[in-house]
């Protein structure tokens, strides 16, 4: 079995994978998104940076936030330099991903010890009565690339 847009989250891993091999740990997140969009393209990917997403309540925007990237418009890419990745960064992008038409959310961490997250949102589950843990299958796991 194989998992909602594998190919291009294994292309996206991938590429952080080679930003923290050059660049290490250490930089503000806006260097990092800056240069796995440059990664990204040179594998033929469309990444729009601060990809702007409206949040509605009722039918009214209520509020808009900034995704770090969506890649290939499948893919929300949120970009952290955290000490590690918590609750409230893997609340952010099921936020994201509740808040579009898109499934897949990646949460990239370039720290010390680089890590990814992996999260689906599948929009056939999407209900405003079921809970995030219900709704959220969740694929997870760290590569040493």
């Amino acid at each position: 079995m194989s998992l909602l847009h594998e190919n291009l989250t294994d292309s996206i891993i991938g590429a952080f994978f080679r930003v923290y091999n050059y660049l290490g740990y250490g930089f503000l997140e806006k260097v990092y998104e800056n240069s796995l969009r440059l990664e990204l393209e040179v594998l033929g990917l469309k990444a729009i940076c601060q990809k702007p997403i409206k949040v509605y309540y009722r039918n009214q925007i209520v509020g808009e936030y900034f995704a770090d990237m969506v890649v290939e418009g499948k893919v929300i890419v949120e970009i952290k330099a955290a000490e590690t990745i918590s609750q409230a960064h893997s609340e952010q992008l099921i936020n994201y991903l509740k808040a579009t038409d898109i499934e897949v959310g990646l949460l990239l961490n370039f720290r010390k010890k680089p890590e990814f997250t992996r999260r689906i949102l599948e929009i056939s589950k999407r209900n405003p009565a079921t809970t995030i843990a219900q709704t959220a299958a969740i694929a997870e796991r760290t590569d040493p690339r």
